[in-house]
């Protein structure tokens, strides 16, 4: 798949409350607990490099604990979008959002129809975004198409609700072993 540059607008916002049961160290807090645009952040740090490659696009259900933050019940499908950020040539950031069907009707329905621009970029524009806690932790990294990471290899991930005009959507963003600060 090709991926599309992304473009400057950056943003900071009031920081949200943090829930984190692991110590973050002081280097990560920054990319972890800036309650702005990761998308800008990236961009800023690539010098402008900064590109989106989609992996998967698709309506399914979300999983038990997304669809709990979310509220939606259990048959309950959602639009989920996974992405690579690739800053310099290296994947950066594998992100996971998940859109309700209720978000995606009306004037955010081009939401659905992103293709490889950032949904951070977008959404960070919009005055009406507010965005709830942010949840970090450490996952094992996904095994995701044409990268390779040892089996037990671990990474640092942010999860955030959002609401826009009062419709919730979460957003998973866990920065890979090729990214370096």
């Amino acid at each position: 798949m090709s991926a599309t540059r992304v473009s400057p607008g950056n943003r900071r916002r009031p920081r949200p409350p943090t829930q984190c049961r692991t110590p973050v160290p002081a280097r990560w807090r920054p990319w972890l607990l800036d309650s702005g645009s990761l998308t800008e952040r990236l961009l800023a740090a690539s010098g402008g490099d900064l590109r989106v490659r989609v992996l998967k696009q698709h309506w399914a259900r979300p999983r038990p604990d997304e669809r709990r933050i979310l509220t939606l019940g259990a048959g309950r499908r959602a639009l989920i979008r996974e992405v690579l950020l690739i800053g310099c040539g290296e994947p950066w950031v594998y992100a996971r959002s998940v859109l309700p069907p209720d978000l995606l009707r009306g004037r955010h329905r081009f939401l659905a129809h992103l293709g490889e621009r950032p949904l951070g970029g977008l959404l960070f524009r919009n005055p009406a975004l507010r965005r709830r806690r942010i949840e970090v932790s450490q996952r094992p990294v996904p095994p995701l198409p044409g990268l390779e990471y040892r089996p037990a290899e671990r990474a640092w991930r942010r999860r955030s609700l959002f609401h826009l005009d009062g419709k919730p959507l979460l957003v998973a963003e866990m920065f890979l072993p090729g990214f370096s600060l």
